[in-house]
């Protein structure tokens, strides 16, 4: 079985292809980047208007297939931007009706987290799930992914990029600064903002942007970053602790960081805990996740009519029921 998945939360549009055994077929995407300021809704909706057609064409291309080929049509339905996700939405409907084949909207977040588990292998992890809106710690549990702690405000993604629109460094900001990292010589004293297994970072995000100017720029990107990531290694170990698991999985676009890798892989190892990072174009938004999800659900039994393929902006993991995976009610997996 073969499916389709189309990714449009937020600035990129991707279109990915994955047969039944998770074998990415085709993976490509367009990203709006800026130079200066952030990201206008309205504009990303534009952008994935016009790419759209070509970046689907590319990935049949890529994947040597007609569209009359494919068993199943998935996309994005939420958490994102409303404009972006419509955009995604629409195209995947025209898709999926044009040539008749059953359609799946899904989540961003599990998609995530299910490709994360289907590439490294890792069977019943904890999952520190870090993007630009979202920033969770996870964990299955009884028929659902559980969250154990989370951003209260914005996630660190959001932080980072809008950091970086301070210090003038466009739009995607975090592989900037995470290059700034390494090459930081003092730390810089920010808000550390803990609370139990939650966490706020727009404190911090204010104290940094006020530094700007003020400090050496790569001493005050690695204090951002360092703060942030001490943060979430913090209430990622607490987690741990608690669920005693003995697998940790990152997902989400900042999984991509050096900085944060070696920072976690430092607690992991200290833990006896294995780490387990899937492939950077499968962190960041894409359509071979969508495409995969599609899939596990689509064999588990979900089906959807037109109507019910609403976009969902503000849903969460934990609203999603995990339908693909055993359960075992009242037993804690490990």
């Amino acid at each position: 079985m073969i499916c389709l998945g189309m990714e449009s939360t937020a600035h990129t549009f991707g279109v990915g292809i994955v047969d039944e055994h998770a074998k990415i077929l085709a993976n490509e995407k367009h990203t709006l980047t800026t130079v200066e300021g952030g990201l206008i809704p309205r504009e990303m909706a534009d952008h994935h208007f016009r790419v759209a057609p070509e970046v689907l064409n590319r990935a049949l291309e890529k994947a040597g297939l007609s569209p009359r080929e494919l068993d199943l049509i998935a996309f994005s339905r939420g958490p994102g931007i409303g404009q972006s996700l419509r955009v995604g939405a629409v195209a995947a409907r025209g898709l999926a009706l044009r040539h008749r084949k059953p359609l799946l909207g899904v989540n961003h977040c599990v998609a995530h987290i299910e490709i994360g588990r289907a590439l490294t292998g890792c069977k019943n992890p904890l999952m520190v799930y870090f993007s630009g809106a979202n920033t969770q710690i996870l964990g299955f549990e009884s028929g659902r992914y559980r969250v154990y702690g989370e951003t209260l405000d914005i996630g660190v993604g959001n932080l980072l990029d809008g950091f970086g629109r301070a210090m003038g460094l466009g739009f995607p900001a975090g592989p900037k600064i995470d290059e700034m990292y390494f090459q930081a010589k003092r730390f810089v004293e920010l808000p550390y903002s803990v609370k139990g297994m939650d966490l706020h970072f727009s404190g911090l995000q204010t104290a940094a942007e006020g530094l700007v100017g003020k400090a050496e720029a790569v001493d005050l990107a690695y204090s951002v970053m360092h703060t942030a990531f001490a943060m979430l290694t913090e209430v990622t170990e607490r987690a741990l602790a608690h669920t005693e698991k003995k697998e940790l999985l990152l997902a989400g676009g900042v999984a991509a960081s050096k900085a944060l890798r070696k920072m976690l892989g430092e607690m992991c190892g200290a833990r006896e805990v294995e780490m387990f990072v899937p492939p950077v174009e499968v962190c960041v938004d894409n359509g071979a996740m969508i495409a995969w999800q599609g899939l596990l659900e689509h064999r588990a039994g979900a089906r959807q009519t037109l109507a019910q393929t609403v976009i969902q902006p503000r849903q969460r993991a934990d609203d999603v029921e995990v339908t693909w995976l055993p359960k075992a009610p009242g037993k804690r997996h490990k």
